[in-house]
């Protein structure tokens, strides 16, 4: 073969593969599908649904997933809130309030599908129905060491130089890594519509309920004339969790309403030593197990990750060994830990505080003002847990009760 033919026939080579494949279209996918993007790489997003798809969740939008949104999008908002109604399973209810907005609500169809669109913007080249079976690093479906295959429910075969799994908790690529999870939770759900009277009467306002179980909570998120009515608690009581949203349902007064959609999931929590992960592969998101243990609150971990995730594969990419691709991981899994990580251990201890004293928690939110200001810090990203702890000697010394 002339060099001129070689030199074409290892471009055609180079064509076929992708520089990033992400694996999974949600918040983590699709921000971590536009980094990888926005730097100029070819860019292939995966999702095993059609666009939009509905997804159980509540829809919080805090400061942090707002600040890690790509720069100019538009979020596609139902409400803003700006108060609060705090309850202990259905009693002493009280409401705080602010000027300011403290956080927004959302639907995921809509939101999935616009952080989708913008990662295409970015030049991400998009395929639904997309099944992941496995992904391969070794093995006849891959060329050379510096490619992952992933191969398909159909039979076909995607090489790339790096891949993202944003797959969820229960997807192939969180397995193919080994992530470990050491907190699995049941969350319950149902989409209420309302008339018109009911609906004002949320309007900007959400209702957060400590629940009956230890570590359980309920909420009530308006979202124009339907409310996202939700429970989640610890897995392994399907039927209390059950009990406790028809309960809390009925409380409301809200029986009557035939709900569009109910549903279920299961939010996993990664352990510490779980990796984040293998040769050229990654996680992110759910995928990861990343998501604040005491509210289970996954958006803006997922957001975070996803980008950083996508930001650290592209390095992956470039990388002409396993040597060098490996040390940019263990950097991925730094950045991870050194943020989000922390997040998590705070979230941990707060869990264990709630799950012992409910009632206490409840009584500081709705009777000492520094706590709700805290409460509202976190839920406009302006401070975080951990950073309330490092800077609040009796928070610090409350969450070291905990760990005796």
């Amino acid at each position: 073969m002339s060099s001129e033919n070689a030199d074409a026939g290892h471009e055609h080579e180079e064509s076929s593969v992708w520089d990033v494949v992400v694996v999974g279209a949600g918040p983590a996918g699709a921000s971590a599908a536009y980094a990888a993007a926005v730097a100029g790489r070819r860019v292939l997003l995966l999702e095993k649904a059609e666009l939009p798809r509905y997804k159980t969740c509540g829809g919080g939008i805090i400061g942090y997933s707002r600040d890690a949104l790509p720069p100019g999008f538009e979020l596609p908002l139902q409400d803003r809130i700006h108060a609060v109604t705090f309850s202990l399973n259905g009693r002493l209810a009280r409401t705080r309030r602010s000027r300011r907005m403290l956080f927004g609500l959302i639907n995921r169809p809509e939101f999935d599908a616009g952080l989708v669109e913008e990662a295409q913007k970015a030049g991400a080249e998009l395929r639904t129905g997309a099944t992941v079976s496995r992904v391969e690093q070794h093995g006849a479906a891959v060329p050379d060491r510096r490619t992952v295959a992933v191969v398909l429910s159909g039979g076909e075969t995607v090489l790339a130089r790096a891949v993202v799994g944003a797959d969820g908790s229960a997807g192939r690529i969180g397995a193919h890594v080994g992530v470990k999870l050491d907190q699995v939770d049941l969350g319950l759900e149902a989409e209420i519509p309302v008339p018109e009277t009911v609906a004002e009467d949320w309007a900007g306002r959400v209702l957060i309920d400590w629940g009956p179980m230890p570590g359980s909570y309920g909420w009530v998120f308006p979202k124009g004339d339907t409310l996202t009515v939700g429970v989640i608690s610890a897995r392994g009581d399907g039927g209390g969790t059950k009990r406790y949203l028809e309960d809390f349902i009925a409380r409301l007064g809200l029986a009557g309403f035939e709900p569009k959609i109910s549903s279920g999931h299961l939010t996993r929590c990664r352990s510490d030593d779980s990796p984040l992960s293998r040769g050229r592969v990654l996680v992110c998101g759910d995928a990861a197990g990343l998501l604040e243990p005491w509210t289970r609150e996954g958006i803006s971990f997922a957001l975070r990750s996803g980008r950083l995730a996508g930001e650290w594969a592209v390095r992956v990419a470039e990388s002409h060994d396993a040597v060098d691709a490996r040390r940019q991981a263990l950097n991925y899994a730094f950045a991870i830990k050194a943020g989000l990580g922390v997040e998590m251990s705070v979230g941990r201890r707060m869990l264990k505080l709630f799950e012992r004293r409910p009632g206490m928690l409840h009584a500081v939110l709705t009777g000492f003002r520094p706590a709700w200001n805290a409460f509202a810090g976190i839920t406009r990203g302006t401070t975080s847990l951990a950073e309330l702890v490092r800077s609040h000697p009796l928070a610090q010394r409350a969450l070291s009760a905990m760990d005796c």
